[in-house]
């Protein structure tokens, strides 16, 4: 097995400002292989069809419009997420609520081609409850509702650094060692295991209180701990060091969000983008989880999930840019991770544009991201 680079399809232009059909084309014409779809990107597609995209039917519709997208240009989709907040629900209504819903997704996920649902941490206090039984159970039922799917589901839990409760890998990890299901594992982002672990956007000099130790050592305890084999797919991208701390007073900060939420939404970078101000030690996570003799050994996607204010620029050339940052991205991780040779060779391929009747929405001042 090698590694394969995926994009997001968020990280090509957020829905409300940028069609999907545009966005594959400039991921394939990029020479990326997979596309991470982003759910927020197939509702906005669906909204053109009579009764919009609040219908089931329509986001069914919307699915084979989408595959069939992707088929004609090559291009491979290796998850659909963020199915958010389903664990340590209070309310035995919401819960059915959101297995009803998973039953809408398994659809499709299936007819998108990719038996990956990946589920966020929940960063929501509000009807939730940080108790680890309700947690494990809720993440556990949904397993098994999946499990028995013909062929089943498989779930990739990845910590947020900004969740309310399982913001670390390591309570990621406690999580999937809970829930005990085969088709429950881990979604490993480097963004947000170094964002918590070692980063700290608030602080002076962008770090937690003696972070090069400190992640150090939780990197060895990742290595020592985790099962390869319960690692589903990896995320990669960096992040902005802030000029000044981001608290009151900053251009991100936003009451009653977590600093690391504004950072998140606002000042993601591809890796090896140092001139743009990348600073988080995203080699050496990335060296833990797939380095054949002294990490993990993982080999698979290796998807690229960037949120930047970028992304709600409003001219027509923001997919084709962030496609060709997130492929001389991917080049320079392979060089620097000595994968000349553990990689298929991303080339460009030339396909017609497709014109999309879906209408774009009003540009907003919040980059309304979930992760």
């Amino acid at each position: 097995m090698s590694y394969k680079p995926a994009l997001a399809s968020l990280s090509l232009g957020r829905a409300w400002l940028h069609d999907l059909p545009p966005k594959f084309t400039a991921a394939a014409n990029a020479g990326l292989q997979g596309i991470e779809i982003f759910y927020e990107d197939l509702l906005y597609f669906a909204t053109t069809l009579p009764g919009g995209s609040s219908l089931p039917v329509n986001q069914i519709l919307t699915a084979h419009h989408i595959r069939t997208l992707a088929d004609n240009l090559s291009l491979s989709i290796m998850a659909l997420g963020p199915f958010s907040d389903c664990e340590g629900l209070r309310s035995a209504t919401a819960k059915a609520e959101k297995q009803k819903e998973l039953r809408l997704w398994f659809e499709v996920a299936r007819i998108l081609g990719t038996d990956i649902i990946q589920i966020p941490s929940t960063f929501k206090t509000q009807g939730f409850t940080g108790d680890m039984n309700v947690i494990v159970s809720d993440l556990r039922e949904i397993s098994d509702i999946g499990g028995r799917e013909n062929p089943p589901f498989r779930f990739a839990y990845e910590n947020l650094c900004f969740g309310t409760y399982n913001d670390t890998w390591e309570k990621a990890w406690e999580v999937v060692k809970g829930v005990g299901r085969s088709n429950f594992g881990l979604c490993l982002d480097t963004f947000n295991i170094a964002g918590r672990g070692w980063a700290d956007p608030t602080r002076e000099d962008g770090k937690v209180e003696n972070a090069d130790a400190v992640f150090k050592e939780s990197l060895k305890n990742l290595v020592k701990e985790v099962d390869v084999n319960k690692v589903f797919y990896v995320q990669v991208v960096d992040a902005e060091k802030m000029r000044r701390p981001l608290v009151k007073g900053h251009a991100f900060h936003k009451d009653g969000q977590k600093p690391r939420m504004s950072w998140s939404r606002n000042a993601r970078l591809f890796m090896c983008e140092e001139d743009r101000g990348g600073y988080l030690p995203v080699v050496d996570v990335l060296k833990a989880i797939c380095d054949e003799k002294e990490g993990l050994g993982y080999k698979g996607w290796i998807s690229m999930e960037f949120f930047n204010r970028s992304l709600v620029g409003e001219t027509s050339d923001v997919p084709a840019e962030h496609a060709r940052r997130a492929v001389e991205s991917w080049k320079k991780l392979v060089k620097v991770m000595g994968w000349e040779s553990k990689v298929e060779e991303t080339a460009p391929r030339k396909h017609a544009n497709r014109r999309s009747n879906v209408v774009g929405q009003p540009e907003t001042a919040e980059i309304s991201a979930r992760l």
